[in-house]
């Protein structure tokens, strides 16, 4: 009898112990807006004002980071068009939904008026292909821990979804949304960076096959918000239909109040990482199971105002 006594004591000494790690457990995940309020100022960089282009539209501006580690050529080559003022007065011209929004000269296009289309000023009309580059050890690189379809390893570097192929050595600029790809012809060379695109929806498929010049920071409801268009691939048909591009300019050419004060988390940080586990094992009231695994494009990298220095 005392023996039994015994076991039922020690049983319940150890339920009583195991209720703190239990209430810890069942402790709802932190928000990310929670997460990003504890994070210090070294986490965020601010972006090289070489890097970023502000389009403006007659509904807001979009900001663009180019990804000139990945597509040096292609970012050399962009900011030559946007000096020489070549998208200014140009328009969105597709809208495909789930797909991508694109912007260019309409005349460049099938249908267009091939005596009006715009020079490129200074640029280059031809670029050598830039869909993957030599895998850099030096480039910072946060591996996620989840698999992919599309590639053997993924993770993120300098704020950019990465995509990595071991075997070959070479590493890319995934297709996920808010990403700036290059449009080009058949051609690989044709991608002059002349007309670009943003991915509004599922687009993995074009990984390693057209190169990406970067990603949106701010703006994308402007893009993927649009009409889509009514045309094969979503073209838009009249001339009325697409929304001008009042401008595009380098925050490196503006005076530096008029450049966009933002900063990026960066995804080597503790608090992405954070961030990335909350998506991965994130659980509440409303979401009690936890989904164990998180893809590439279903991580968004933090945007933020600039915080005045103290």
């Amino acid at each position: 009898m005392l023996r039994r006594h015994l076991i039922a004591a020690l049983a319940l000494a150890s339920s009583l112990l195991a209720l703190p790690a239990l209430a810890e457990q069942d402790k709802p995940t932190p928000t990310a807006k929670e997460i990003l309020a504890k994070s210090t100022p070294a986490e965020w960089r601010t972006p090289d004002p070489q890097n970023l282009l502000l389009m403006q539209l007659p509904t807001g501006r979009v900001v663009i980071e180019l990804a000139p580690d990945f597509t040096p050529l292609h970012a050399a080559n962009i900011r030559t068009l946007v000096r020489g003022h070549y998208f200014d007065g140009l328009a969105i011209i597709r809208v495909q939904d789930n797909f991508v929004t694109q912007w260019g000269d309409p005349n460049d296009d099938e249908n267009g008026d091939k005596s009006r289309i715009r020079s490129l000023g200074k640029a280059s009309k031809t670029l050598p292909p830039e869909f993957t580059r030599a895998i850099d050890p030096k480039l910072p690189w946060t591996a996620l821990p989840d698999g992919d379809v599309y590639a053997p390893e993924v993770g993120f570097s300098e704020g950019f979804p990465v995509g990595r192929d071991p075997a070959s050595g070479q590493e890319w600029v995934a297709h996920c949304y808010g990403t700036v790809g290059v449009a080009r012809d058949v051609a690989p060379e044709t991608g002059s960076g002349s007309s670009l695109y943003a991915v509004i929806g599922q687009a993995r498929r074009l990984d390693h096959n057209l190169a990406v010049a970067g990603r949106v920071l701010e703006g994308m409801p402007l893009l993927s918000g649009l009409p889509r268009g009514p045309e094969p691939m979503g073209f838009y048909a009249k001339p009325q239909q697409r929304v001008t591009i009042e401008s595009v300019r380098l925050a490196a050419d503006m005076p530096a109040k008029d450049r966009p004060a933002i900063q990026v988390l960066r995804t080597d940080s503790a608090s992405f990482a954070a961030l990335v586990e909350a998506k991965r094992n994130g659980h509440n009231a409303f979401y009690p199971k936890p989904a164990g695994k998180v893809d590439l494009c279903g991580i968004d990298v933090p945007v933020r105002a600039a915080k005045p220095a103290p």
